[in-house]
Order: C-alpha cells, then structure tokens, then sequence
C-alpha cells in the first residue's frame, strides 16, 4: 500500500518542481540526479509552468478496477510552456471535444483511492483552456 507520505514528500507531483541543469540549462521531470544531455550532476529547483499544448493523446474505454468507473477518460502528453512533456489524464471534456495542439493547464486533483483505508491520493490533471 502507498502511504499518504510518501506522496507528500513527492514535490514534483504537488509543486510541479523541476531540476535545471546549472551547466547546459536543460530542464528535467522529474528531476534527476545526472543531466541527461551534460552529465553534469548540479541542478537548481524551478517551478513549471501550469499551462501548455496538448501534444497527443488516447481514449481509455476499458480500464483498472480503480478506474473503471470513470470510463471513457484522455489521457494525452502535454508539453508546458517550459519545454517539458508530461503524461497526464485529461479531465472536464469530453473525448469527442479534444484535438491535438489545444491549450491546456495543469490543475491540482484527486486521483484515486489507495487500499482499503481509503487513502486519498492527489497530484496534476490538464483541463482544457
């Protein structure tokens, strides 16, 4: 079972917190110990942008016992203002209302229930702009 802190010690997944290369300036999400592009191994912490363009996406029509109540839902990649790519569900539109290179913004969201206590877990959905 994940626990609740686990998920809150994430920052990324609440903040959108992203490592910068102090070298090449390269962006990554979630942040890495070792730049994928220098090598280099010193970063400093940035806050993404909340907005962006949805690059692609695909229709769930039969999904998880954790999600199978919430059939038919998007879940596309999502590319932020900053550069940087993400997959994310897309929530508040219909399948039939998307298209790809609409703008998008990252909300704050439930995401599921975990395990039988109920454990609540939250992180980022994109709705349309």
């Amino acid at each position: 079972m994940i626990t609740a802190r686990y998920h809150r010690e994430i920052p990324q997944r609440y903040r959108l917190e992203a490592a910068k290369c102090s070298s090449c300036g390269n962006i990554s999400f979630p942040p890495r110990l070792v730049c994928p592009e220098c090598k280099a191994r010193k970063f400093e912490t940035i806050k993404l942008n909340d907005e962006g363009k949805l690059i692609t996406y695909t229709v769930i029509r039969v999904a998880s016992d954790k999600f199978s109540k919430e059939t038919p839902f998007a879940v596309g990649i999502v590319e932020l203002n900053d550069g940087v790519r993400l997959t994310t569900q897309i929530a508040d539109a219909e399948p039939e209302e998307l298209s790809i290179g609409q703008k998008v913004r990252l909300v704050f969201r439930r995401i599921q229930e975990d395990g039988k206590a109920g454990i609540l877990c939250y992180g980022y959905k994109a709705v349309i702009i």
